[in-house]
């Protein structure tokens, strides 16, 4: 932190590893949201006036419709989707569609409470129940009372746990640690998971009853390259957003940065993206955010290997594969500085081949002129 903020400053504390920067004044909603993402903390009570991007790709609309759907009941709903998607988001949408909405919203990691302290984490306990314990503590079922438990990576608890859990959810009742009388959990249970848990059930890895628990509606959040319609609009919003937090003046993206956007098959989803852009509106000298400084680079190794390999992904996901043949392709070019045979050995196919996938993209700006041959 510092009173004195300063762009010179400020990267070189990032090129010295720290991991975020934050001038004075520091608002405590801020410095909290940072620890919580910095400490990983096992949980946070999220503010209910925070308000979430609209998004306008029809695969996102669709989990909006849904979350409309199933956000006035109090079914337990689990969401799926790969790190950084905004499953959260999806979660905290719910929660604001539900009757719930003016009561707490927690939102817990799971992947990072310990196994012998997760009765006390989930269902508190009373002074003089262990060693140190000095006073009764609220577990995350007292927080929530009323509100909305949202239990993210569901599938990273250990088998005690999920056993525990699965009686709270039956019994809708809980003893805290060291207590002698149960409570009652008015608490809607929504959990969300990267991992295929039909899988971790067939293998003994999770409890089946506690999947069919969990997963009364199920929602899928699809990845950022599936959404491109949304890709410029979150970057956009990101831009603005820490423009404001960095105090730095920016007045949006060049054209190569848009195209570069687009064309990046963002393997880290939301997050990544968010993460690109707060790079690049800390360290950008002009008012338009250009594609090198959100330091974005495809890997070149794998150009040749998967450019046309087999698809063998689900239906659901090959949406990706345009995404990142294009930006394969785009890059494929510029390393061969515009030469299009150098380009298409580098992509291991034939110049006609990458003349057809060029005029199939409508990539034109790399299309030779047919009449003089050059591009």
């Amino acid at each position: 932190m510092t009173d004195y903020a300063s762009y010179p400053d400020a990267v070189r504390a990032i090129k010295l590893g720290a991991a975020d920067y934050l001038p004075k004044p520091v608002y405590r909603e801020r410095l909290l949201e940072l620890a919580h993402d910095l400490l990983k903390l096992p949980s946070a009570v999220r503010n209910r006036g925070k308000s979430l991007f609209k998004r306008i790709s029809c695969q996102a609309l669709y989990v909006d419709k849904m979350a409309r759907l199933v956000g006035p009941t109090d079914i337990s709903v689990l969401i799926l989707g790969a790190n950084g998607t905004g499953k959260e988001s999806v979660a905290q949408s719910i929660h604001g569609y539900s009757e719930r909405c003016q009561m707490p919203f927690v939102a817990v990691n799971c992947a990072v409470i310990p196994r012998e302290l997760a009765p006390s984490m989930f269902f508190g306990h009373v002074k003089g129940a262990f060693t140190g314990a000095d006073t009764n503590r609220e577990g995350y079922f007292g927080r929530t009372e009323g509100g909305t438990l949202f239990l993210d990576e569901i599938g990273t608890l250990s088998f005690e746990v999920q056993s525990m859990l699965l009686r709270v959810l039956q019994e809708n009742t809980y003893m805290p640690v060291g207590g002698n009388r149960e409570k009652r959990a008015d608490v809607r249970i929504i959990s969300a998971t990267n991992e295929d848990l039909s899988k971790a059930v067939r293998e003994g890895r999770f409890r089946e009853d506690l999947y069919h628990r969990l997963n009364e509606f199920e929602i899928r959040q699809p990845s950022l390259a599936e959404c491109k319609e949304d890709i410029l609009p979150l970057a956009e919003f990101f831009r603005e957003r820490f423009s404001k937090e960095l105090r730095r003046e920016t007045a949006g993206f060049s054209d190569g940065a848009k195209r570069l956007l687009l064309s990046y098959p963002w393997p880290g989803n939301i997050r990544e993206l968010r993460n690109k852009v707060k790079r690049a509106v800390l360290v950008s000298e002009h008012p338009l955010l250009s594609g090198e400084d959100m330091d974005i680079h495809f890997e070149m190794t794998s150009v040749k290997d998967t450019l046309y390999e087999e698809k063998k992904e689900s239906p659901a996901l090959s949406l990706r594969d345009d995404t990142q043949e294009i930006g394969r392709i785009r890059l494929a070019v510029e390393k061969a500085k515009g030469n299009l045979t150098e380009a298409a050995r580098l992509l291991g196919v034939s110049r006609v081949t990458l003349y057809a996938k060029l005029k199939k993209y409508g990539i034109t700006e790399l299309y030779p002129n047919k009449s003089t041959g050059k591009k």
